[in-house]
């Protein structure tokens, strides 16, 4: 064999490949429309195949945000997924994983007396979720560090969500860096009535000791602590400070961040109200509701 081509066989066998064999990177611009085209059509969408790496699929991710956001609004926060470990086994990552979300994802409100109504069809493979949002007073919490009180103080509201995620893929094609590619299946979502967030360690007990309850109007589909995600929700956000700094990036000033699922993905039915409640957390219950026609 000549020189030139033994160098290049030795570097195509040294090059990581990916299902097809081909060399991996990040996905093209062209497989990213595909793929933000899929999504916005309601299709289920191909993945990139069962090697892709993490970097790979957060180059991806960079890319399908900017499109998505043409059709869903500006970015307003971020979505932290698999924030349990039921969730993290599922997709084989052993840690959480970052969305962006957006306006429409904040959009609709909805209560027990006068729940929100989106399509049950809202997606390829529409999805309900228990999730919890907090939304960010200023840029200390930045450096607040893991203390549960401190995060508080640079909180000003947390507010009952229900996420209604779109799962994307074609069968098969699900993989945990997959889901990051397609921005964590972020879409819509419906917000109850804001709770203040009080920097106390009662209120960051509560947080913790609540019980989140996930319901049709036919049957109870799922209860959990609020211990649920990582062990406290608030640890949910030093994780998320620290990924945004690997990117230079910082949480500001009125940012959402969407905590993660109580509750595994649900899928949407026609016709059905569904509600999740949490009891503890203040002296009454509070429920968010959507109905879905």
């Amino acid at each position: 064999m000549r020189r030139p081509a033994l160098l290049a066989a030795t570097a195509l066998l040294a090059a990581p490949l990916t299902a097809a064999g081909a060399l991996a990177a990040c996905p093209s611009d062209a497989d990213v429309a595909r793929m933000a085209g899929d999504i916005l059509a309601n299709r289920p969408a191909q993945g990139y195949g069962p090697n892709l790496s993490m970097e790979d699929a957060t180059c991806a991710r960079e890319k399908l945000v900017p499109i998505l956001a043409r059709e869903l609004g500006a970015p307003v926060g971020y979505k932290v997924g698999l924030t349990n470990a039921a969730a993290q086994q599922r997709f084989g990552l052993p840690h959480p994983i970052r969305g962006t979300i957006y306006q429409a994802t904040i959009r609709a409100h909805g209560t027990a007396a006068s729940p929100a109504e989106v399509r049950h069809d809202f997606g390829a493979l529409p999805n309900v979720e228990a999730d919890l949002l907090v939304r960010v007073r200023d840029e200390g919490i930045n450096a607040a560090g893991t203390d549960r009180v401190e995060i508080l103080r640079h909180l000003d509201q947390v507010i009952p969500f229900i996420e209604m995620p779109d799962l994307v893929f074609a069968q098969g094609q699900m993989t945990g860096t997959n889901l990051v590619a397609a921005n964590v299946g972020a879409r819509l979502g419906v917000l109850g009535e804001p709770i203040p967030a009080v920097a106390t360690p009662d209120f960051a007990a509560r947080l913790a000791s609540m019980t989140v309850i996930l319901a049709t109007d036919q049957k109870e589909l799922s209860r959990a602590p609020g211990t649920a995600l990582l062990g406290h929700p608030l640890d949910v956000i030093p994780w998320l400070v620290e990924d945004l700094k690997r990117d230079g990036r910082r949480l500001r000033a009125g940012e959402i961040i969407s905590l993660g699922g109580f509750s595994a993905a649900t899928p949407t039915e026609a016709g059905r109200t569904f509600t999740v409640t949490y009891q503890g957390l203040v002296a009454q219950p509070v429920t968010v509701a959507v109905r879905t026609p």
